[in-house]
């Protein structure tokens, strides 16, 4: 699917467009149109390779609302329409001993950041949620409740948690 963002170019750049294409969609995966996506600090700091390790281009954003466009084959908790959000993370394994145990972070075959990160099954780069769509397994997909401001939403996935 092609989509836009707003990506870091290099460390000492301001965030520009760039046009992409986000993976085609697995049969346990959902494609989200993005409504909403908080400012983490966390951001910035990739962004600006303060820690070292930044690939670039990188699109930012892990505070993600957005609603489901289109779903895998497989996906059972989503349908098209619903409002969802997505935190920091898009994938893992879902096999070993920490993620049967809902510790994915932990998993022993390596998780999948939400940008930045090497797609576990392509090794691409993952691009955040600075852009108009985005791809992600299920089991990283949150529903959002209907009563909820979907524009207040967003930084309740990483700043408003913690």
């Amino acid at each position: 699917m092609k989509t836009i963002g707003y990506a870091a170019h290099s460390a000492d750049s301001p965030l520009a467009p760039l046009s992409f294409e986000r993976r085609e969609l697995r049969a346990n995966d959902i494609a989200i149109e993005i409504l909403y996506c908080g400012v983490c600090h966390s951001d910035l700091h990739v962004a600006r390779n303060d820690w070292g390790g930044s690939s670039y281009p990188v699109v930012p954003g892990h505070e993600i609302v957005g609603r489901v466009i289109e779903v895998g084959s497989a996906v059972t908790k989503f349908k098209v329409g619903e409002n969802v959000a997505v935190g920091c993370m898009v994938d893992s394994c879902q096999e070993c001993d920490e993620c049967h145990n809902d510790h994915e972070q932990y998993c022993r075959n390596g998780f999948t950041l939400t940008y930045g990160s090497p797609d576990r099954i392509t090794g691409d780069m993952t691009q955040g949620g600075y852009s108009k769509h985005l791809v992600v397994r299920e089991e990283f997909v949150l529903r959002i409740p209907e009563n909820l401001d979907l524009a207040l939403a967003a930084p309740l996935l990483c700043a408003g948690i913690t």
